[in-house]
C-alpha cells in the first residue's frame, strides 16, 4: 500500500517537471539577466574617477560603453518588445556629452535599460520571434524577423560584458564573473 500512496502523490508532479517548457527558445534568451547583472555590478565598482578611463586614446571611456549600453538597449528591445521607448530631452545628447554624467546616473540609466528589456522580454514567445518587423527610417526600411534582435541584444551584452571585464582587470580589478562564488 505504501508504494502506492507515494507513487500517487509524486507521479503527478514528476509528469509535470518533465513537460517542455512552453516558449523554450526565448526563456533561454531570459538568461540574458546573468550579463545584465555584471555589467551593472562592474559599472558599480569602478570608482567614479575611472569613468574616464580607456586602455588607449582610439577606444572608448568606461563611460561611453555605459551609456552606449543604455542606449543600445533601449533600441534592441524596443524593437523585439513592440513598445517604443520613452524619451526625454536628455536623451538626444551627444555621446560624448551623456558619457561625462555622474556615474550614478549612468548605472541607474543602465539598470532603468535592463528593466525595460525585461519586460521586453515578456511580450515575446517562441511563436513570435519568426514575426517580421520593420526598422529604419522612412524611405529606408528594411524587414527582419523578431529574433535578429533579440540575438544581437544578448550578444550586445556579452561583448560589452567582455569589454568591461578587460578593462576592470587592467585598473587592477576582478570583474564580477571571475569573484568567488560565481
Amino acid at each position: 500500500m505504501r508504494p502506492f500512496i507515494l507513487a500517487t502523490i509524486f507521479f503527478p508532479s514528476s509528469m509535470l517537471a518533465q513537460q517542455p517548457a512552453t516558449n523554450p527558445i526565448t526563456d533561454s534568451f531570459k538568461g540574458f539577466g546573468f550579463y545584465g547583472n555584471w555589467l551593472v555590478a562592474a559599472f558599480d565598482s569602478i570608482p567614479a574617477n575611472q569613468y574616464g578611463f580607456k586602455p588607449m586614446p582610439v577606444q572608448q571611456s568606461v563611460g561611453y560603453i555605459a551609456q552606449h549600453l543604455e542606449d543600445a538597449n533601449y533600441q534592441l528591445c524596443a524593437i523585439f518588445g513592440g513598445v517604443p521607448r520613452t524619451t526625454t530631452a536628455k536623451d538626444s545628447l551627444a555621446d560624448t556629452v551623456k558619457a561625462r554624467w555622474p556615474k550614478d546616473t549612468l548605472v541607474a540609466r543602465l539598470r532603468a535599460s535592463l528593466l525595460f528589456c525585461r519586460d521586453a522580454f515578456e511580450r515575446i514567445t517562441d511563436s513570435n520571434l519568426g514575426d517580421l518587423t520593420t526598422v529604419g527610417p522612412p524611405g529606408a526600411t528594411r524587414t527582419f524577423p523578431r529574433a535578429r534582435y533579440v540575438i544581437l541584444f544578448v550578444t550586445d551584452l556579452a561583448d560589452h560584458y567582455s569589454q568591461i571585464a578587460n578593462y576592470m582587470r587592467q585598473l587592477g580589478m576582478v570583474p564580477p564573473s571571475a569573484l568567488p562564488g560565481r
